[in-house]
């Protein structure tokens, strides 16, 4: 079973990080899923005869690790889909882009259409049928030279299909190891990570957060002297 690394827990909820390459839920492939793993950690450690509850309240796709909270019971797991159909989840990810950033900071804005028959999404005109508004905020800490990436921590505003992808291929600084969108880093794992993550806590309603950077190995080692990006 994949070791669980848990950055907070009590009662009503449970904070993890979810390695890369594994599904936050159960899906077709049938491959062992956050879900599953928690529901496992639970078992052992409250010594539970049954199934231990566990509510999915947000995802992370597959490639994509870093910080999650899960729901230890189901009064939590209303609460707390409340928050994300809200939009109160503060959610800060760190990626990797191709190219050097002409502006350091910005606002990117655009509608999405996602086909799902090709499991893609794609930026289209405001009044094209089935789009959604999608928005996020950049900011570049570090620029490499020699590689030509830059490390790049994203504020997401919305959470579309792909959005972070799609929004920085189209801006022509593709995310590197992008197997969809990208044009650089084919084959290797794609560099977008859950960085950090804010939400009230759906009983005591205090606003929690939680961070956890990427292991400093591959594509991620410019990160070196990146400790807790703000």
């Amino acid at each position: 079973m994949q070791k669980l690394n848990v950055l907070y827990e009590d009662n009503h909820v449970i904070v993890v990080e979810k390695p890369v390459n594994i599904p936050s839920q159960q899906d077709k492939t049938g491959d062992e899923d956050m879900l599953t793993i928690i529901k496992k950690y639970l078992k052992e450690k409250y010594n539970k005869p049954g199934d231990a509850y566990l509510g999915l309240v947000h995802r992370l796709d597959r490639p994509t690790g870093g910080v999650m909270v899960f729901a230890k019971t189901s009064k939590a797991a209303s609460r707390l889909s409340e928050c994300v159909r809200n939009k109160e989840f503060k959610k800060t990810y760190l990626v990797i882009a191709d190219g050097k950033f002409e502006k350091t900071e910005g606002i990117l804005e655009n509608y999405l259409q996602k086909n799902e028959r090709t499991n893609t999404s794609k930026i289209v005109e405001e009044a094209s049928k089935n789009s959604k508004y999608a928005k996020l905020e950049y900011e570049v800490l570090k620029y490499n030279e020699e590689t030509n990436l830059s490390l790049v921590k994203v504020r997401l505003y919305t959470g579309r299909h792909h959005q972070i992808r799609v929004q920085f291929a189209g801006i022509g600084h593709s995310l590197y190891g992008d197997q969809k969108y990208g044009t650089r880093g084919r084959g290797k794992q794609i560099c977008l990570w859950a960085y950090e993550l804010t939400f009230k806590h759906p009983i005591t309603k205090e606003e929690l957060t939680f961070n956890v950077l990427p292991k400093k190995e591959g594509s991620w080692i410019i990160l070196e002297d990146i400790k807790t990006p703000r």
